[in-house]
């Protein structure tokens, strides 16, 4: 499986693993997060989010962020080549509870998994 890493504005990305712990604790060491903090600056972010990249490349690797044009996501795009590390902005519950319910997924089936979990999670009740 891939690995995957969530970088967030703090403290969300932390808060996303404790809940993809809690429901899928088997991804324990499968997932990184990195919560940027509001002083940190774009090349330290990279910097950071390189090296927590590198523990999770297998050697393909999905990184989520929260919203676009923010540290994070900017921190994101920069670690991204396209083919063997993607970037999905928009992070939620549902997106990321849709990547780890599968065994061994490709790096492309879990883009298209995570997409449809993050559209279909969103509804008006």
């Amino acid at each position: 499986m891939p690995g995957l890493l969530i970088i967030a504005h703090a403290p969300l990305a932390s808060a996303l693993k404790a809940v993809a712990e809690h429901t899928y604790p088997e991804c324990e060491g499968k997932l990184e997060v990195f919560d940027v903090p509001p002083t940190m600056s774009l090349d330290e972010a990279v910097a950071r989010g390189r090296e927590l990249l590198q523990r999770v490349r297998n050697p393909e690797a999905l990184i989520f962020t929260d919203v676009f044009g923010g540290t994070p996501s900017n921190a994101a795009t920069q670690l991204a080549d396209g083919v063997q590390v993607k970037v999905i902005v928009g992070v939620n519950v549902p997106m990321l509870w849709r990547t780890l319910c599968y065994s061994d997924p490709s790096l492309d089936d879990m883009v298209t998994r995570a997409m449809a979990g993050a559209v279909q999670g969103v509804m008006q009740v």
